[in-house]
């Protein structure tokens, strides 16, 4: 077995916890782990293409990021190619992709995974070129994301506190969804776009959702009153909502819900775009598709 080298990345604005301490949880367990190891910070421009000459010259085996899965989206898209493992403290305010994956919160126990987790190839996909690793979405969800990020603070308080804010005011997008030979025209509160089986915090939006079935799941909330729109959310978290094959999808559902490799949608009332809970620019057309087991993912064995 080849001789293990870690490189840490820890965001210390991710989320409300300090980092303070976790950096020093990091380097007191990986140093009686017997593990070699750097730490270096986040960058804020997201882009960390700078490392893999540093990788390849110090033979680094994992990266381990610690932060939210932005930070885990920036820095998987811009290393996967170094095939690395890739490994996740969850210090965000979703941390979708680390419960996803079943490693806990707290560092100590998700240094556990790191040190002793296996390492399971893991989709992810692609938004016009940009990566994803864990969920993506147009219309309400990135509302909130938009607004979330210009708030002084972080958090889970924060963050329900803008659901709330933006649901009164909520309204519905027009798009045009190409899949395959189809073409579905609606209007919806939002459309998420799912490796993931969730948004965060163990809110789940994709109930069947896989982080290594050549699948993205596809959910599209369409027109309704707001009464019947937290009726049918609460149906699609409850996992009450099942797959509807691509015969079968009508614009007349309150609930679109099905799964495929590739799709194109034509955002006809420019709905804001946030990829893996980061604000993105709203595109007037977006080309998805799934990136096979492009990384590999330290998680528990069970």
């Amino acid at each position: 077995m080849a001789t293990r080298h870690i490189i840490y990345i820890i965001n210390p604005i991710s989320g409300t916890r300090s980092k303070k301490n976790l950096r020093q949880v990091v380097e007191k367990k990986t140093s009686e782990a017997g593990i070699s190891y750097e730490v270096f910070p986040s960058v804020a421009s997201g882009d960390y293409v700078f490392l893999k000459e540093y990788i390849l010259e110090r033979k680094v085996t994992d990266v381990v990021i610690a932060g939210g899965d932005g930070t885990v989206s920036q820095v998987v898209g811009s290393l996967m190619d170094t095939k690395v493992n890739f490994g996740i403290i969850p210090c965000g305010s979703g941390n979708g992709l680390a419960y996803a994956a079943g490693i806990p919160k707290k560092a100590e126990l998700a240094l556990e995974v790191v040190f002793s987790g296996k390492a399971l190839s893991t989709d992810g996909f692609e938004i016009n070129g940009r990566f994803a690793c864990m969920l993506s979405g147009l219309g309400f969800d990135a509302k909130v994301a938009h607004d979330f990020a210009q708030q002084p603070k972080r958090g889970l308080a924060t963050y329900v506190q803008q659901v709330l804010k933006n649901f009164l005011s909520a309204k519905t997008y027009p798009f045009e969804i190409r899949l395959n030979k189809r073409k579905l025209e609606t209007d919806a509160f939002f459309i998420s776009i799912a490796n993931s089986n969730q948004f965060g915090n163990n809110f789940t939006i994709a109930p069947a959702a896989s982080l290594s079935d050549g699948l993205i799941d596809i959910v599209i909330m369409t027109h309704q009153n707001k009464l019947n729109l937290l009726l049918e959310t609460f149906k699609q978290v409850m996992g009450r909502n099942k797959l509807q094959p691509q015969s079968s999808i009508r614009k007349e559902k309150s609930v679109i819900y099905f799964q495929t490799d590739s799709l194109h949608i034509i955002n006809k009332g420019l709905a804001p775009l946030h990829i893996d809970g980061d604000p993105a620019e709203t595109p007037e057309e977006l080309s998805i598709h799934v990136k096979k087991k492009c990384f590999r993912l330290l998680q528990p064995v069970v």
